[in-house]
């Protein structure tokens, strides 16, 4: 007797067998359960009735058969997300992760391979996997993913999240991320810290709690000329007024950790357990909410397990973690200002976003390094909604962004303080009487220093140095300020040309001021060409700067498969940056947590710099930069620098690690291009094509069947499925997705 008798008794009436097979869920590698019975996973919808087919003959050839039409979830395509790095489409056969699979057995939920007993639900990681290897069976798709964790193409991070997922514990990934990445955080910052027991001067730590004192004990106009040469305060208002309450807070709990005078360099245990507890403190109330925010509004359209895979990404940043935590300082604050601004930006939220930009200039002015990139977002918006709602919106941005300024800056304006107040802020805030630059960073400036020695040739002329910095750093971000004004631009004219198509109005044809423009997903490339531009060129730049153009290079790789040029870009920028700050965390004492974050992270995306891809340029540039980084720092350990030399590492470092900041910036502007390309095409391209192809935005907009042979065939698209298709239409109109969907034809075709 066949396997099949022991489900369905031939006493049975044909009818009522036929009707059993058509209740049935079977797939070749789940008969070894059948003898239980009919699974209750079933679902009656997706059986079909079809003629014999030979691979069921031992189930009977009398009836007919059932065949499975697996469950396909809604693919969350490139395409349609909100996000900005995920325009690239690749369709390569290495990013089938990024789909979940299509096979009966991927499809269906993991208690179907797995039964929801107690035992079941007591399987750790490792028996998760291996019990996957020997249930998924013919499941290809399955099989790929256990092949890609042997290989570790799949970062533990993504498996930990997917583990999460299928034990039913996907609501206690954020929280457990989190709770995870302060114990990290606070971890690090057991160690040492700039000038710890260095006296006279100390560093950072004595700096920043010296600005608490400073700001509790003294009257606002003193702020900015009490005492310069001991640490003077020199970061705009907003860090003086969080210096201010962190002071009074402190105080309140022991008034010796903040005496003028008597409390310098004061290193007990409470004072420095306050001072690392403000930056923790800070970071969960700004920094953190600001990720989970863009997580959220960039990457709404992808699958939770993506946006809980990046938010992992994103909280374990180790640049960041060693600065703030280790080095200490509170860059997190900057950071998530301008994150939130961005956030704001995406959802339409303009005068918020603007708002929340100020905040992150007044709080360090190395925010200045977005400002190109924000301030031509904003006026390609106004050049895109037109005349009227276009200067309207600019005239409130003006407003409102001088309103702002004008409140944080209040205290040192009349009636509060006198006129000539405001001018020491503002020499303190840009400092040119520094000097060129001063220390060993990684940029054009230092790495140029080996063969022209610009202090020396230009002594007594450093305006020329200034005007040569700010002419080079206005010429590297330009590419970024053009595309966005002219891609705002060109989109105008293509609504435009799509309204006197239809014969709509202008009046009617007015677009939302509260909406997001098409240029929305040139904005993280703006922000990374232009503070990598200013990094690069830009005056007086110290090594912790390289925090700025690493925030928009890092939520470019959050959203990007392993095989894409975002994530191996931006996997080597974040290595290389960590890197490029080794002189200041080894001065500091934090060379275990160096090699511990630098592994921890690149464990975590599942990142190999030394696996080399044939056709993958960026990946040998890794494996040759990581290889001389390994060779120095093994020369650190058994070489001594000749004295006429004492500076030979850190400048091999700034040799290594330049042309990669440089090759970041070259291909930060390639895409922007390619972008701005897909999005408006090239110019006067749109026009002289006439109604036939008015707006290749408002083509994939219209058109009802979106996916169709003949769409595909003109943007470039991926082929979709069936869970997608179904879905198709909702959501279309919005000029987020409308934008993603032709940029990311545009980048299949250059």
């Amino acid at each position: 007797m066949d396997e099949a008798s022991d489900v369905m008794p031939r006493e049975l009436p044909i009818e009522r067998r036929q009707r059993h097979t058509r209740d049935r869920t079977t797939s070749l590698n789940s008969l070894s359960h059948f003898k239980s019975g009919p699974s209750k996973h079933m679902r009656p919808s997706t059986l079909r009735n079809r003629d014999s087919n030979a691979s069921m003959k031992s189930i009977g050839s009398e009836t007919d058969h059932s065949e499975i039409i697996a469950p396909i979830p809604r693919r969350h395509l490139l395409q349609t997300s909100q996000s900005l790095h995920w325009l690239r489409v690749d369709t390569s056969p290495g990013d089938e992760w990024l789909n979940r699979g299509v096979s009966p057995v991927s499809a269906s939920s993991v208690g179907s391979v797995f039964p929801n007993n107690r035992m079941g639900n007591r399987l750790s990681f490792t028996a998760l996997m291996d019990h996957e290897r020997t249930a998924v069976g013919a499941s290809s798709t399955a099989d790929n993913r256990v092949l890609e964790d042997d290989q570790g193409t799949v970062g533990a991070g993504r498996r930990f999240v997917r583990w999460m997922h299928r034990n039913n514990m996907k609501n206690w990934v954020i929280p457990s991320v989190i709770a995870t990445s302060t114990l990290v955080k606070w971890c690090i910052g057991l160690g040492a810290y700039s000038g710890h027991d260095t006296p006279p001067m100390f560093g950072d730590y004595e700096a920043q709690r010296h600005w608490m004192e400073l700001t509790v004990h003294l009257p606002v106009k003193e702020w900015y000329t009490y005492d310069l040469q001991y640490w003077g305060l020199d970061y705009p208002p907003l860090t003086a007024y969080f210096s201010w309450l962190c002071g009074r807070v402190g105080s309140s709990i022991e008034s010796s950790w903040f005496t003028l005078q008597a409390s310098r360099g004061i290193e007990t245990g409470g004072s420095k357990l306050f001072m690392r507890a403000t930056v923790l403190v800070l970071d969960l109330l700004i920094y953190i909410p600001a990720l989970y925010t863009f997580v959220c509004s960039w990457q709404g359209t992808r699958s939770s397990r993506k946006r809980h895979a990046a938010l992992l990404t994103l909280l374990f940043h180790p640049a960041l973690l060693l600065i703030d935590f280790g080095h200490f300082q509170y860059n997190s604050v900057m950071l998530g200002l301008t994150l939130l601004a961005v956030n704001a930006f995406a959802a339409g939220h303009d005068l918020l976003g603007a708002i929340f930009f100020v905040l992150s200039l007044g709080f360090k002015q190395m925010a200045l390094y977005y400002a190109p990139a924000i301030g031509s977002y904003l006026i390609g918006k106004c050049i895109y909604l037109g005349p009227v709602q276009g200067t309207r919106l600019f005239l409130r941005l003006a407003l409102t962004t001088t309103l702002a300024f004008v409140i944080m800056f209040a205290p040192f304006l009349p009636p509060f303080s006198p006129l000539s107040t405001i001018t020491a802020p503002i020499t303190r805030i840009f400092p040119f009487g520094r000097g060129l630059f001063e220390d060993k960073v990684a940029n054009f400036w230092c790495f140029t220093n080996v063969l022209v020695k610009w202090k020396r040739t230009f002594a007594g002329r450093e305006g020329f140095l200034i005007k040569a910095s700010t002419g080079l750093t206005a010429l590297g971000f330009s590419p970024a300020v053009a595309a966005l004004i002219f891609g705002g631009y060109k989109t105008r004219l293509q609504k435009d040309a799509k309204n006197n198509l239809v014969n709509v109005s202008p009046s009617m044809a007015s677009a939302a001021p509260s909406s997001p423009t098409p240029i929305l997903p040139l904005l993280p490339y703006a922000l990374l060409t232009c503070s990598m531009s200013f990094f690069l060129f830009s005056f007086q730049v110290h090594e912790k700067t390289i925090l700025v153009p690493l925030l928009p290079l890092t939520l470019l790789l959050s959203g990007a498969a392993p095989t894409e040029d975002a994530f191996l870009w931006g996997a080597l920028g974040n290595n290389i940056g960590v890197f490029s700050m080794w002189p200041l965390l080894k001065k500091d004492g934090l060379g275990i947590q160096y090699l511990a974050m630098l592994f921890l992270w690149n464990r975590l995306i599942g990142h190999n710099p030394f696996k080399i891809r044939y056709g993958y340029f960026v990946k040998l540039v890794s494996s040759v930069v990581h290889a001389a980084i390994i060779l120095l720092h093994l020369l650190e350990l058994v070489v001594t620098p000749p004295a006429r030399y004492p500076d030979l590492f850190p400048v091999l470092n700034v040799l290594i690690c330049t042309p990669i900041f440089g090759l970041i910036w070259l291909w930060s502007i390639k895409r922007s291009a390619e972008v701005s390309w897909a999005i408006s095409g090239l110019p006067g391209k749109r026009e002289k094509e006439g109604p036939s192809s008015a707006s290749a935005i408002s083509a994939t907009s219209s058109s009802p069947a979106f996916g169709h042979s003949s769409i595909r065939g003109e943007t470039g698209v991926r082929a979709m499925s069936l869970g997608y298709a179904s879905g198709r239409g909702h959501g279309q109109a919005d000029a987020r997705r409308r934008a993603l969907v032709v940029s990311a034809g545009g980048d299949r075709e250059h």
